[in-house]
Order: structure tokens, then sequence, then C-alpha cells
């Protein structure tokens, strides 16, 4: 498939979101303004004024496959549009493409995670910072979905809704504390996946019954408990990590368990970093619907992919949380805008640099941005 063809896809995928102007505004097609939002976000534009910029500077290129019948938009269009598009509507036209895009892979691990965007708030309308909840993949090293939480909400009625997003069948779904939810876990199984969720404090009664049983058998090494265990061991850069998985089978004990659709085993995990000769310890548990420990101590450890290869590249190379975009559906739509980005670099492979480099050569050179957009 040619790269023109490649991005006539992309301009499909998007053509179905409703345009929020009047017909005698639309002096700019919606997918012209989309299309050049997504390669100025691609190559490090961060405000509507730099995607104008953006635009201009590449119109004879733009000309190859867009129609631009009144040039390139301005930023206060830009502005307009982004701010009254609806997130819905876009989130959908983002998940379409991306099945279209993704590999196929077998027991997926989808890690399920929130991030406020701090910039996002706005005094003047009284106007909290959004806080976004994102599904990321690790096979394919994307993300999958996200959603916006309620201002007078929080993650855990975001969640279900992220859920009903996606297409979770055969796949491992990870949350952390918070979104260890009943309701949650009975979502996850209701759509054909398994979970690991983290117990912490907010699951007071379960998670103190957990403390309480595990506390003997932490002396006799988990020994004289029913269970399945692993040891995984990592070097490097002066630490040395060593890590006990245990998966507890049998939950006679508790009378706490039994509340929780689907669920076959209470992890343990300890952890025990040394660092120049210091040593740290940690326990962390968790409830889970899996039964195989090689598994679930997969699934611990990928979940922090989330935090490592999504909200930590956000903050860095994409500068998300000094973004002040603030007016109306911008911030969610933009936070959209940066993730199709992150989606597009993270899937070119022909250069091993990091992504804000990957941005910058997609800036200078327009032969890389169309390997991009059609990686």
């Amino acid at each position: 498939m040619s790269a023109k063809t490649h991005i006539k896809t992309l301009i499909q995928h998007f053509s179905s979101v409703t345009d929020p102007r009047l017909d005698r505004k639309k002096l700019h097609s919606l997918t012209d303004i989309l299309v050049i939002s997504i390669c100025a976000a691609i190559c490090g534009a961060e405000e509507w004024s730099e995607i104008e910029l953006f635009g201009k500077s590449k119109k004879k290129w733009f000309k190859t496959f867009l129609d631009l019948p009144n040039g390139i938009p301005s930023h206060d269009t830009f502005a307009r549009v982004f701010a009254r598009l609806e997130p819905t509507e876009f989130q959908k036209c983002f998940i379409s493409w991306l099945d279209y895009l993704k590999d196929s892979v077998d027991s997926d691990i989808i890690s399920i995670d929130g991030k406020t965007l701090r910039n996002s708030f706005d005094t003047a309308s009284s106007k909290a910072a959004i806080h976004m909840v994102s599904a990321w993949s690790s096979s394919n090293g994307c993300v999958l979905a996200q959603t916006k939480v309620d201002e007078k909400s929080n993650e855990i009625t975001a969640v279900p809704k992220l859920l009903e997003l996606l297409d979770l069948t055969d796949c491992i779904v990870t949350m952390d504390a918070m979104g260890c939810q009943k309701d949650h876990a009975a979502k996850i199984m209701d759509k054909g996946a398994d979970y690991v969720l983290a117990l912490k404090g907010n699951q007071s009664g379960f998670h103190q019954e957990v403390i309480e049983y595990c506390k003997d058998a932490v002396g006799s090494n988990f020994d004289s408990v029913q269970q399945n265990k692993i040891k995984t061991t990592e070097k490097g850069h002066g630490r040395i990590e060593t890590r006990h998985y245990h998966l507890i089978t049998d939950l006679s004990w508790s009378k706490k368990a039994e509340q929780w659709p689907g669920i076959k085993a209470v992890g343990v995990v300890n952890s025990c970093r040394k660092i120049d000769g210091k040593e740290t310890s940690e326990t962390r548990f968790y409830c889970t619907s899996l039964d195989d420990v090689k598994a679930f101590a997969k699934a611990v450890r990928k979940h922090w992919n989330v935090e490592n290869q999504l909200h930590w590249v956000l903050d860095v190379a994409f500068r998300e949380d000094k973004c002040r975009i603030r007016k109306d559906n911008a911030p969610e739509n933009f936070a959209i805008l940066r993730h199709i980005a992150l989606n597009l670099l993270k899937k070119e492979k022909s250069i091993k640099n990091g992504i804000k480099s990957k941005r910058l050569n997609a800036g200078w050179d327009e032969a890389y941005l169309f390997k991009v957009l059609t990686a």
C-alpha cells in the first residue's frame, strides 16, 4: 500500500466525526483540520499557534494529499473546532483507526491508569484540571483508548466507560488500587478477560484479611500455604532486585474473597532491592482471576509500562503537564491528539532514537513524516 493510500485510509477513519460548525462557517474541511493537527502534534506542536505555523510551513506538502480549498486554517479556527468537537466521537474514530493499525496478539496485557493534565485547570471559570484514564497495550506498545474523569467524580466511575470501549477477549487487565473494585472485576470477566488488581486500604476488609493471613506465611517463606511461586532477579546500573511472586490459590480462609467475581487467587509480591550496599524491601498484594503464577508475575511487571512508556513519555517528550490548552472540550481532544501521535511514533521502528528525537526528525524530514503516518 502506498503512503498516500495509507494517509487516505487515515482520513477515512476520521471522516465520520461530526463537524460542530455552522455550514456558513466551514471555510476549511474538518478532515483537513484533523490531519494537519495530527501531523503537527507528531512534529512537536503544543499549542494552536504552533499548529497554524506548522501547517503554513508545510502547505506545499499538505497540498499533495489534502484539498485545502482556503489554505491553512488560522490558530483561532483550530482552537474553536477542538473546543467544540465531541470527544466521544473523536475517541471512537481513534479506536477504529487503531484497530486497523495494531497487530493481533494473544493474551495481551492491558494496563489501565489515570493521569492529571496539571495545567488544564482554568481559574477564571473555576474549572479543575482534567484527569484522563488510559488503557495501554503492552504487546502493541500503544494507547488503546482513553476517557476523561467527570469533574465531580473519580477514576472508579470512569473505568467502566473505558472498559466498554475495548475488546478485551483473552486479555489480562491490570489496575492499581483505585481500580480494585468488584464491579470492575465483574465487567472484565464479562468481556472475556482476566484481571490482576492491586489490593490496598481502599478494600480495607479484604486487604486486612490478606495481611493477617500472610503474617504467619512470611515466616516460612509461604511453604505452609497452598500456592504457586516463582522468583526473579534483575541486575543493572548498580542495582540488584529480587522478587518472590506467590499465588495463593486456596482461599477458604477468606470471608471476603467469595464476593469477588471470578477470583482464583490472592497474589503476594515481595521485592528486595539492593543499591550501593543499601537494602530496601516491599510487599504488595493483589486479587486475581489467574491461577498461573508466571502469567501473574508477567502482568504485575508489565503494568508499570503504562507509567514508563506512556505517562513519563507524555510528560518528558510531549510536555503534557505544561500544556495550557483549557477551553471546553479542547484539553481532552488535544490529549487524544497526543495519544495518536505517540502511537504512530512508537510504531515507526526505522529510527532507534527516543520519541523526542523522532518528533524532531519528522518535523525536519517530510519523507520520514510519511513513514510515521504510514507505520
